[in-house]
């Protein structure tokens, strides 16, 4: 999943805390690697050898997953690292994405149509009410008068694409509940709403790249990219950054593995929710979409908790943004070549439930500050999706 990791002088992160290093380093890249290697053999020896049962091959895939996306996100923030903050946020908004996109494939090739609409839905709940619960209860309970403060710029950025994910999603999906004589054509209107909502997503890309004040601005209110300018002109030529093609081979290797993997996960998935007796909905729309957003989930609580307020936020609110804008769209139509076909028609409990999040994040996030309360409230509504989806059929 992506993790959108700006420079944190330019978040106006205390001192002490810009002398930590915030991105995966290369250091912790060669600890990584051996051991996300060894747990892809392990994946595919559970796989293919049929030694373990069907709920061991699940938690190693689920495992080695998790690690793969973490080198994809390590790598990419590293490359992006040569070219300041706003590429970086564009490489692992769209490759930091691959363990998901890899796993929803494989799912609808396999017919869980139910497993791949619920896994991205709950890639959105996951970052927008758990793990963004849980930076601000984290966050503000570190801060002084218990009350987190960050730049409302970036978060009100990506509600904006949020809740224009959201309108199409629910609009379509209530259109096929209620019947409504536009269901007949719903696979159309699901490809232009598709198109629709990759437009607006390329709009924002555009502005962001460019550095437009107000809407690719970084989480601190600085275009995209200042702050690398800044290092440069400070220290020089940036000569401790790491050179780009072992992070490229990385990125490639774990991209690669990644595809594999996820099939793997897939394969192990249905006898593992029956072992477990868990609902396929609840199977995606926790299981699967924590596992896959582990990464993130760690890096921003630890940002929050050592004060780095701005940056921990960007890194939920982006990966909500760049999910509903960006890979659930990319994913309907790249589904036309597959065994079964995604859409937005998603089940009224879950429409309320988009929706309800959408505005709520908006109202949480858009005065720039947070309290225990408000984190709370979060990841009450996500126990409450959750409890839905475990019942459901």
């Amino acid at each position: 999943m992506p993790i959108d990791l700006v420079a944190p002088h330019d978040l106006g992160v205390p001192s002490e805390l810009a002398a930590r290093p915030v991105s995966i380093v290369t250091r912790a890249d060669r600890i990584a690697v051996p051991l996300v290697a060894l747990g892809t053999g392990l994946a595919a020896l559970t796989r293919f050898s049929g030694a373990a049962s069907a709920l061991v091959a699940f938690l190693v895939a689920a495992v080695a997953l998790a690690g793969q996306a973490f080198l994809v996100s390590s790598a990419t923030e590293r490359i992006g690292e040569r070219y300041g903050t706003a590429l970086t946020g564009t490489l692992q908004s769209t490759v930091g994405n691959l363990p998901e996109f890899f796993v929803v494939v494989f799912a609808l090739q396999a017919g869980d149509t139910v497993v791949a609409q619920t896994a991205l839905l709950g890639s959105i709940l996951v970052n927008a009410l758990l793990l963004l619960g849980l930076v601000l209860v984290v966050g503000s309970l570190s801060s002084e008068g218990q009350v987190m403060r960050f730049s409302p710029r970036l978060p009100n950025d990506t509600a904006t694409l949020l809740l224009v994910a959201s309108f199409i999603i629910v609009l379509l999906g209530l259109a096929h509940a209620s019947g409504d004589v536009a269901a007949a054509h719903l696979q159309t209107i699901t490809i232009v709403g598709a198109a629709v909502l990759l437009g607006v997503y390329l709009i924002w890309l555009g502005q962001y790249l460019r550095g437009a004040p107000g809407a690719g601005a970084g989480p601190g209110g600085e275009p995209g990219g200042e702050g690398a300018h800044r290092a440069q002109a400070a220290g020089g030529e940036r000569s401790a950054t790491p050179g780009v093609g072992p992070a490229l081979a990385i990125l490639l290797a774990a991209g690669t593995a990644s595809a594999f993997t996820s099939d793997w996960f897939i394969h192990a998935l249905e006898p593992a929710i029956r072992h477990l007796h868990l609902s396929q909905a609840f199977a995606g729309l926790v299981i699967v979409a924590i596992a896959g957003n582990a990464v993130e989930h760690v890096v921003a609580i630890v940002l929050a908790r050592r004060g780095a307020h701005d940056l921990a936020i960007s890194v939920v609110k982006s990966s909500v943004a760049q999910i509903a804008a960006f890979l659930y769209p990319v994913l309907v139509l790249v589904s036309l070549a597959l065994r079964t076909q995604l859409t937005f028609a998603l089940a009224p409990v879950y429409i309320g439930a988009l929706i309800g999040t959408a505005i709520l994040i908006w109202q949480i996030t858009g005065d720039g500050e947070a309290t225990p309360f408000e984190g709370a409230a979060l990841v009450a509504m996500f126990v409450a999706v959750a409890m839905v989806a475990a019942y459901q059929v």
